[in-house]
């Protein structure tokens, strides 16, 4: 071979190994960590996680090929949620999908650079996760799970289907960072429907079943229940509580509806979950979280029980039900 050809030749090759390289960076195996803090086997939240996994594999991830999924399931537990958060920290992921008022603080104190994602957040402005939606800075965005008028509809709702109510419980674990949010919306929409406003805090099913047993003793109470990982964790026997009791109840979480529930008004969770994998999709190919604006939720979903409306002695409209995304009879 010719000292020019050799020449031209070592020069091609080196020309392409910046591409190799590039390459072999792309191919490597991504890691996805998901902390739940539901138990596993819980259906509701088993097909959310599902939804984000399976739009993730349509995004060209595909688990065991390049992306490898790490859960975490902890139920109502804080202490197993430190314990798995600080696992997954620890093992260094690609990003973290996370959820829970109460759990994303966890991660924000153990990592301030691993890349998270929640798609469930109530007020990530006014709880400090964010230093504006457009732009949330640091190491966290997702997808706000309620408006500011969202909680003031779904009293209008609850007021529409139980016409004779004159006060409404807001019934809340005061550890969710969320319910400041919860309680200032709150009670600035109760004026207006002539309902009086009562905070009840709550941290487990003890409280929740005294305080449904002191409402039931006041004549046209009703209760709302926000979304709160205590009472979405109780779902079942909160339903079957305010049942036996004969107190009508609306929840911002559809879950409540696959037991029983009366009403529920809130965001679409599994379009939430199925949404997030876009902007995990994003991150893994270099974006940062920070830069991605946290986004408001584009389907609100009206789910109304006609069976337990009627075991209520109510009688739901014909205006309402025409506004219903479910109807369950």
């Amino acid at each position: 071979m010719k000292r020019r050809e050799f020449i031209a030749l070592i020069a091609s090759a080196a020309a392409t190994w910046p591409l190799a390289a590039r390459a072999q960076q792309s191919e490597r195996m991504r890691r996805v960590a998901i902390l739940v803090p539901y138990p596993k086997g819980d259906l509701e939240f088993e097909v959310r996680v599902r939804a984000f996994r399976q739009e993730l594999g349509k995004l060209g991830w595909t688990d065991g090929d390049n992306l490898q999924f790490d859960e975490r399931w902890t139920a109502d537990n804080m202490e197993l949620v430190w314990a798995e958060a600080a696992s997954l920290v620890a093992s260094n992921p690609d990003a973290i999908l996370a959820t829970g008022g109460r759990v994303t603080p966890v991660l924000m104190q153990l990592t301030r650079s691993i890349p998270i994602v929640i798609p469930v957040a109530s007020d990530p402005l006014g709880v400090g996760w964010a230093t504006s939606l457009a732009r949330p800075g640091g190491n966290i965005t997702g997808f706000a799970m309620l408006e500011l008028s969202v909680l003031g509809k779904t009293l209008e709702i609850l007021k529409q289907i139980a016409p004779a109510i004159v006060r409404v419980a807001l019934i809340y674990n005061p550890d969710n960072p969320n319910t400041v949010f919860y309680r200032r919306t709150f009670q600035a929409a109760a004026g207006p429907l002539a309902v009086e406003p009562l905070d009840i805090p709550i941290h487990g099913l003890v409280d929740v079943e005294r305080a449904v047993a002191s409402l039931a003793d006041q004549q046209n109470s009703g209760i709302l229940f926000p979304g709160d990982l205590t009472t979405s964790a109780l779902r079942r026997e909160i339903v079957a509580l305010v049942a036996r009791r004969r107190l009508p109840a609306i929840y911002s979480e559809s879950a409540f509806m696959r037991v029983g529930g009366l009403a529920s008004y809130g965001a679409d969770g599994v379009d939430l979950y199925r949404r997030s994998a876009g902007y995990v999709d994003r991150i893994l190919r270099g974006e940062k979280p920070g830069d991605l604006p946290f986004q408001q939720p584009t389907k609100y979903q009206l789910v109304l029980n006609l069976k337990t409306a009627k075991a209520l002695g109510l009688e739901v409209s014909p205006t309402l039900l025409a506004l219903a995304d479910e109807v369950i009879e």
